[in-house]
């Protein structure tokens, strides 16, 4: 899927190139080829119509540009022409630049009736290599006759000019849009491979609870099995339900929260009650299972946000430290500010967590010690805090030093009235 993305991806970049370069390459082959004509067209009118002194004809260094006084450097291109004067009586008068052999009268003739013949004024003999200005004046004909081989020789040399750059610039857009097709695809090939991970965790997960149910209740159907013994199995199906269900609803809530179909309400909430009313189920916990708890929660921090949500990552936490803390040292729950921001931190004693393990725990289904999946944990819980506090524009990270794995979570402090319906 991704290898064809790319493709795509490069087909649609090279098709806008193709596109812009013959676009740009069109116009500038027409805007100059009107230009060229547009000033051949201007020296004929400016030069031609004014026939030179014989005196100047005759001289051998004679150059058309320099007659009546306009030197060769003012008039742009060397344009060669010469002219033809028909009088009332149907002769010919011809003069011009003795590039052209003006003696062919056969030519001549043939040129002047396929001009005679032609209904425009100013037209091309593509097969002369001419460009022809007829005039009427005075019951006299004049046709002026100028080389466009020059020209033709220009625009040759212009398309093959284009032709390189075009090349040069098709190839070097090419690799461009190979390595833009790489950038483009890199966030799409993350999500594809954290999706297809998902997948086989999500699958893993609910294999085995699945498995200890149909095994329980197999074993259930099994008529050489006493009453108590399916009593046991019974049960076993019941809790291993309730377990699974937990990781459905887990995964609902962090597909809901990937696809943002969960309203946040947001609102002033005061963040420092909101975590104290946390707690509160919590500290008989902690207390069952041998912990000490230690709470430094400074009053009257306010965050804008959806209580419910709050509460739930605050909850993860709490639940988290309640699961991997051992009893040596207490746990350690502090809230104060921090250059307008509030920062909550969960802290307790056990196995060290690596760089590594700090940065991947909140990744789905990941766990530190597989040997602990009987703790009732999914590894979802620290992803869905994550969601929450990203959703609320804020931070959460984990830090680990002399045997004390920390959780920080860090958001913006608000200074408004604050709803205490906590």
């Amino acid at each position: 899927m991704l290898k064809k993305l790319k493709i795509k991806f490069v087909i649609i970049i090279m098709s806008i190139v193709t596109v812009l370069f013959l676009t740009t390459f069109g116009l500038i082959m027409h805007l100059t080829k009107e230009n060229m004509e547009r000033e051949s067209i201007q020296m004929m009118k400016t030069l031609a119509f004014r026939p030179p002194v014989p005196a100047m004809m005759n001289r051998p260094d004679f150059i058309p540009e320099e007659i009546n006084g306009i030197p060769k450097e003012n008039n742009g291109i060397r344009l060669p022409f010469f002219t033809v004067k028909i009088h009332e009586d149907g002769s010919t008068e011809t003069f011009g630049s003795d590039i052209f052999d003006l003696s062919d009268e056969d030519m001549i003739s043939g040129l002047v009736k396929t001009v005679m013949d032609s209904k425009d004024d100013v037209g091309l003999l593509h097969n002369y290599d001419l460009r022809y200005m007829r005039d009427n004046e005075e019951g006299k004909t004049s046709i002026v006759f100028a080389d466009v081989s020059s020209e033709k020789a220009m625009l040759k040399g212009l398309v093959k000019n284009l032709v390189i750059i075009g090349l040069i610039g098709y190839i070097s857009f090419f690799f461009i849009s190979l390595l833009l097709a790489k950038w483009v695809a890199k966030p799409v090939e993350k999500t594809w491979n954290e999706q297809k991970q998902f997948i086989a965790d999500a699958s893993h997960e609910l294999k085995t609870p699945l498995t200890v149910i149909i095994t329980n209740a197999e074993m259930l159907a099994d008529q050489s099995y006493n009453e108590t013994d399916k009593s046991g199995f019974a049960k076993n199906i019941l809790s291993t339900s309730k377990r699974m269900r937990g990781l459905v609803e887990s995964l609902l809530e962090l597909a809901r929260l990937d696809n943002n179909r969960t309203q946040i309400k947001h609102e002033n909430l005061d963040y420092s009650k909101l975590i104290n009313n946390c707690l509160l189920p919590f500290e008989p916990l902690f207390f069952e299972n041998g912990l000490d708890l230690t709470t430094d929660i400074e009053n009257g921090i306010t965050v804008s946000g959806d209580k419910d949500k709050l509460r739930q990552a605050v909850s993860i936490l709490l639940d988290n430290a309640l699961k991997y803390s051992d009893s040596a040292d207490p746990v350690v729950i502090n809230l104060k500010h921090q250059n307008m921001t509030s920062l909550f931190s969960v802290s307790g004693s056990g196995d060290p967590l690596s760089k590594e393990d700090c940065k991947n725990i909140f990744k789905r289904f990941y766990r530190t010690d597989e040997s602990r999946n009987d703790s009732g944990s999914y590894g979802l819980g620290l992803s869905i805090a994550e969601s929450i506090i990203t959703e609320h524009g804020g931070k959460i990270w984990a830090e680990s030093e002399n045997r004390r794995n920390t959780f920080y979570v860090s958001l913006p402090e608000k200074c408004s009235q604050v709803k205490t319906d906590n």
